[in-house]
């Protein structure tokens, strides 16, 4: 953390103040974003919102895709495909 600003940035560019930084999706919600890459086991793309990375199955690099977020953890989402 930055004792000048108060902020720390993890490598993805999100900002991420310690206790309770709050993720920009929630489960349950819809959204809609590029898949930039696959995920290590390549059985999701991943995107990204604000910096903050999705994990959304089944979908392929290069698609830009409309997702549903079924779980948030501190540091990525997972969705499915809608």
């Amino acid at each position: 953390m930055s004792y000048r600003s108060g902020r720390s940035y993890g490598r993805s560019g999100y900002r991420q103040s310690g206790f309770g930084a709050k993720a920009p999706v929630e489960v349950g919600k819809e959204y809609e974003a590029d898949i930039t890459e696959m995920s290590h086991r390549g059985d999701a793309g991943v995107a990204k919102i604000q910096g903050f990375v999705i994990f959304v199955s089944g979908a392929k690099q290069g698609e830009r895709v409309k997702f549903k977020v079924t779980r948030v953890a501190r540091r990525f989402a997972t969705a499915e495909k809608v």
